[in-house]
């Protein structure tokens, strides 16, 4: 009886970390098409219209080591709890930024909403992990958690697309129906959790957790070349469509394709979507495939696309589906064949947070709660790699060539699969 009643508390613990998934993709993901209401609401160029993903990630750099330190003391459930206030609070400031139609008040916001991505974070992956017993089953709960935050990504661009009507002319009012659901489910979060029961560390295991010895997570090398790897990783993940959408809608004279904002934004989501798909994929296989297999294959792929997207001549034309907006709602939109193959990396990239953190805290023992956090602080790598290419872009002038930031980004993804991810310091102790 004890054995079913523990097994049923551990399903309804992993709904709610999927559904936590669910929240940090659509609140980070609100930030990238954001920047481009920012770059013409506010008259900047566009690495000043990524400082709102900027300001998302660097937060993580800040919060990282100490929300480890946060979920070690007070355990999953009041962390996840601590989090989603401050989500709250982090949204409902950018809301009002656009009530004041303040570029500072949205950054600040941006800056809080982080705070509290970064604590989800911490959270839901060692969590996951852990309630799938490590391992390959560890990695394939990651993966189905990666699927729903896919979702909610793909779910934001869209609706973001199709609520402004013109980029020209947008506004930051014009996407106030996101922020409004955001804040809706950031309390509709919190009650939720509040009534359920997270299964968390015994005071014992607490105690020897927090016991002092010579050795740390850093103390590992596996575990210090997937934090750069995550780093990579995210920027990788958030530069793709962040300057694909931005090459899309932006005028030809610009350097830009110049197609509407909701297709462009539409395109840009189908990477999203394709990261969905290819998370319900890595979920299917997660117990079969290694880690170290799964995120081999991925950085190859995601390499090989990314450099033909970069030489592929731009006047190849493909239909790719989109949601237009306006009476047509669906159907079918000529793009560049670069866009199509920067699309298909979402398939690729898909894999990659699971199979990274598996990798990483394989045999970390009673160092995980610490590496988590360690790891979050890395996370800061979405607003700086994205921050890098669009500076590159307003020098050049060229969005393509902006992509070899993310190529040498999967070349070192490649590395850290077939060498670094190797455990040499099984000798450290670690219960």
């Amino acid at each position: 009886m004890s054995t079913q009643k523990k097994q049923g508390s551990n399903v309804i613990a992993i709904i709610v970390m999927i559904f936590l998934f669910g929240m940090i993709s659509f609140v980070t993901n609100l930030a990238s098409p954001m920047g481009d209401i920012l770059k013409f609401q506010f008259n900047v160029p566009n690495w000043m219209g990524t400082l709102g993903v900027f300001a998302n990630f660097i937060a993580y750099a800040v919060m990282g080591y100490p929300s480890g330190n946060l979920l070690q003391k007070l355990g999953y459930k009041k962390t996840a709890l601590i989090a989603i206030a401050i989500g709250f609070v982090g949204v409902g400031i950018q809301t009002l930024s656009g009530a004041f139609g303040s570029f500072g008040i949205y950054l600040l916001g941006a800056f809080v909403a982080g705070f509290s991505m970064c604590l989800l974070n911490t959270v839901v992956n060692p969590m996951l992990n852990t309630l799938g017993g490590g391992g390959n089953k560890g990695n394939q709960l990651i993966q189905i958690g990666g699927s729903f935050n896919s979702l909610s990504g793909t779910a934001v661009i869209v609706l973001t697309g199709i609520l402004i009507p013109a980029i020209a002319d947008a506004k930051i009012s014009d996407v106030f129906p996101l922020m409004y659901a955001a804040l809706a489910i950031f309390a509709f979060a919190f009650l939720v959790i509040s009534r359920t029961s997270i299964p968390e560390k015994t005071r014992e295991q607490k105690q020897a957790s927090a016991v002092k010895s010579g050795y740390s997570a850093l103390s590992f090398r596996h575990f210090v070349l997937g934090a750069i790897g995550i780093f990579v990783y995210v920027g990788v993940e958030v530069g793709v469509p962040n300057v694909l959408n931005k090459w899309l809608q932006n005028p030809i004279g610009d350097g830009g394709v110049g197609i509407a904002e909701a297709v462009a934004g539409s395109v840009a989501a189908t990477y999203w979507l394709l990261m969905l798909v290819g998370r319900l994929l890595g979920a299917a296989i997660g117990s079969k495939v290694s880690a170290k297999a799964m995120l081999g294959v991925a950085s190859v792929v995601g390499l090989t696309l990314t450099l033909a997207a970069m030489f592929a001549p731009t006047d190849v034309l493909v239909n790719l589906p989109v949601f237009k907006g306006g009476s047509e709602l669906f159907g079918l939109a000529e793009v560049p064949v670069n866009a199509a193959l920067l699309v298909l990396i979402g398939l690729c990239t898909s894999v990659m947070w699971g199979g990274i953190f598996n990798l990483a805290v394989e045999g970390l023992g009673k160092y995980t709660e610490k590496a988590s956090g360690i790891f979050m602080v890395l996370v800061c790598g979405g607003g700086i790699l994205p921050l890098l290419q669009n500076a590159i872009v307003d020098g050049t002038s060229d969005y393509l060539v902006s992509y070899w930031v993310i190529a040498a980004g999967l070349v070192y993804l490649l590395f850290y699969a077939l060498v670094g991810s190797k455990n040499v310091n099984k000798d450290i102790p670690v219960e």
